[in-house]
């Protein structure tokens, strides 16, 4: 029997349409998910901590290399909080914002590359490397996301983030299954130890992400610079970036549900950082076999798959913001649960649990944000979304150091954070998205001289899927 090409591709179009990956600057966009997720599941949150605390931690006691770990994540990120909405905001009045994400790239997979050399002890060489590692994973996260409302239309924003999110499950989890492979079962790979199968784990994952970056520089262009009407292009753009930063805080006021919708991210996002980067820590300090614990981060990888694609349908049907009251609900259930686990079973539970709605959770609190600011000010105020959710993941692990240290266990600081879901989300449930886009949309419209530009235009070409 013949197959129909032309009803095959319309299938795959409407496949893809339904998914949020329909044009290839769409899809180019989400690889990088599918890159840097490698040194989310890899690096910050499975083999990483694991390996920190019990090879380049040797002779402190667990709990203590779990709060020095702790420490390492905070500095990272304060340094990544404080340098993100600087250059965002010069990335806006130069159009660099691919060029900066490279260079932050750069350091990140340098940094994640030379891990190979931690061994037995080397508790400063493993601090600082992580911490720069930290700094460029996540600087770079300022430009992939400030990239967001120029690729995407204001209706796909939610189906191309969780998308995205979806696709970073996939690709991190199989890398981190053959990492996994390797560090339970050396000899089948004609490695000598676990200790080096996870050294190299680490230089896959610099191999990894550099190699799938490479979609997002080749199809996405430099999105064209919108000055203010106040702005030359001869101007000193490190100037004209501070000017902007200090217009855009003090403007903030005129972005109220923008601002709000921050406030609310940087509170429930604690929460959320606080168990991505510490679970592993925390299973190892009560003595989780290491098999369970990275097993366990496979699971989220992959129950996170089809979840992340369900929460961007229900934002379809009952909004994103109602959809993410959903994830912060059972994110109580699940730091109560956390509090009681007891075994590697336990653990597993909560694993899946978390799979249920992390992906989810953090994509639609993205993508309404995006919906809510200015395109030709993204780089600017995605910086300042990255200040808060940097400043988000400082205090979650600083606090977590902090409770540890006065209780000697993790218990109490797992059971601390429901109240980051409570206050998070009241203060999600006074946004008025609705006025937060309409405000944006205004604005653009001024931006251009009165004509709103076609959100979604920027990298289409002739609309080939």
């Amino acid at each position: 029997m013949a197959i129909d090409a032309p009803a095959a591709a319309r299938e795959r179009r409407g496949l893809l349409n339904a998914l949020g990956l329909h044009r290839r600057e769409l899809r180019a966009w989400a690889m990088y998910d599918w890159a840097n997720s490698a040194f989310i599941c890899t690096i910050m949150t499975a083999v990483f901590p694991i390996y920190y605390v019990r090879v380049a931690g040797a002779g402190l006691a667990p709990a203590e290399a779990t709060e020095r770990f702790a420490t390492a994540t905070t500095v990272g990120l304060l340094i990544a909080a404080v340098l993100g909405p600087i250059l965002g905001t010069l990335a806006d009045y130069v159009a660099i914002k691919k060029r900066l994400l490279a260079t932050f790239m750069g350091v990140g997979v340098a940094a994640t590359a030379m891990m190979w050399f931690i061994s037995q002890g080397d508790l400063l060489l493993a601090s600082i490397l992580f911490i720069l590692a930290n700094v460029g994973a996540n600087g770079s996260f300022v430009f992939y996301e400030a990239l967001l409302p120029h690729v995407a239309r204001p209706d796909e924003m939610d189906r191309v983030s969780t998308a995205a999110y979806a696709m970073g499950y996939i690709g991190g989890g199989i890398l981190l299954v053959v990492n996994l492979a390797a560090i339970q079962k050396p000899e089948l790979f004609g490695l000598p130890s676990v200790e080096i199968a996870s050294r190299l784990s680490f230089v896959s994952v610099a191999v990894w992400w550099l190699l799938f970056s490479i979609p997002l520089f080749r199809r996405i262009p430099e999105p064209p610079v919108a000055r203010e009407a106040d702005e030359g292009p001869k101007m000193n753009p490190v100037r004209v970036a501070f000017d902007r930063l200090g217009e855009t805080f003090r403007a903030l006021r005129g972005y109220k549900q923008a601002f709000l919708m921050l406030l609310a991210f940087l509170i429930y996002n604690d929460g959320i950082g606080t168990i991505i980067r510490m679970a592993t820590a925390f299973g190892t300090e009560l003595n989780i076999p290491q098999s369970t614990l990275i097993t366990a981060i496979v699971v989220v990888q992959f129950v996170g798959v089809p979840f992340a694609f369900l929460f961007g349908s229900v934002a379809g049907w009952i909004g994103a913001k109602r959809a993410v009251f959903i994830g912060l609900a059972a994110y109580v259930g699940i730091s109560i649960l956390g509090y009681h686990v007891q075994d590697g079973g336990d653990f597993m539970r909560l694993a899946v649990l978390v799979g249920v709605v992390q992906g989810g959770t953090q994509a639609l609190s993205r993508s309404l944000f995006a919906s809510m600011i200015p395109r030709h000010r993204s780089g600017e105020f995605f910086g300042f979304f990255s200040v808060f959710e940097k400043f988000a993941g400082i205090m979650g692990p600083l606090i977590f150091a902090l409770v540890l240290n006065a209780t000697g266990t993790s218990r109490s600081a797992i059971l601390a954070i429901i109240a980051f879901f409570v206050v998070g989300g009241i203060l999600l449930a006074f946004v008025d998205v609705e006025e937060g886009q309409r405000v944006a949309r205004a604005e653009e419209a001024a931006a251009a001289g009165g004509v709103a530009p076609e959100p979604g235009t920027v990298g289409m070409t002739g609309g080939h899927p």
